[in-house]
């Protein structure tokens, strides 16, 4: 009869923990048929854990206390800011070129721009100011006013020069004004550009020749 070979397997033991290196202990609780082990993790492991803890404390110290790290937020403030100077570089810019008579005899008597101007316009301005710019609406025999202002009546409340009709739809309504009725204009010049604009404001005069005569 042959000898048995001893197992190069650990001997696993109950206990609480383990006492002695490379000692395997199966701990005395169970739950649900759960066991557990009690062994001591690979140093490599351990060395990791504890590098990332570290890494952790030193990583929150700089960020949050040091100027070498930027936070989210000042990240997308600088990108804003840098978008702000691209659009008001680009807007000046523009601007040059931009002027009262080259909107009237220019930009008004081009029909491309012109006819950019009115789908901006129906896009974005109709529901405030009316299909046909009269600030109303039909709906059946009734004509329902619009929050906006009319912009073929003649009357230009806050400047009745293109460049003034531009800044105005550009910047929107003035901070110290009341508005039409309590309702403000907001500042189209967040979502279009000065060419845009310049259409837009193209077609308000094409639409109002007695009131921009050359």
């Amino acid at each position: 009869m042959s000898e048995e070979k001893p197992s190069s397997e650990p001997e696993i033991r109950r206990g609480d923990f383990a006492r002695e290196k490379g000692e395997v202990i199966l701990r005395e609780h169970e739950y649900d048929g759960i066991q557990e082990f009690d062994q001591k993790l690979p140093n490599w492991w351990l060395f990791t854990f504890y590098g990332a803890v570290v890494w952790l404390v030193v990583y929150w110290v700089l960020y949050y206390n040091t100027p070498i790290y930027k936070t989210d937020q000042e990240k997308i403030t600088e990108e804003i800011t840098a978008l702000h100077k691209k659009k008001d570089a680009a807007l000046a810019a523009a601007m040059e070129s931009i002027t009262d008579e080259a909107l009237i005899n220019e930009w008004a008597t081009d029909s491309t721009k012109v006819g950019a101007g009115k789908t901006i316009y129906t896009t974005n301005c109709l529901p405030c100011h009316g299909a046909d710019l009269s600030a109303t609406m039909a709906v059946g025999d009734q004509s329902i006013p619009l929050p906006g202002m009319a912009l073929n009546d003649g009357e230009w409340k806050y400047g009745s020069k293109p460049r003034e009709i531009f800044k105005l739809i550009n910047e929107g309504t003035p901070a110290d004004s009341p508005g039409h009725n309590g309702a403000k204009m907001q500042p189209w010049g967040q979502m279009l550009t000065p060419i845009q604009i310049a259409e837009v404001t193209a077609y308000l005069i094409s639409e109002n020749p007695k009131d921009f005569g050359k």
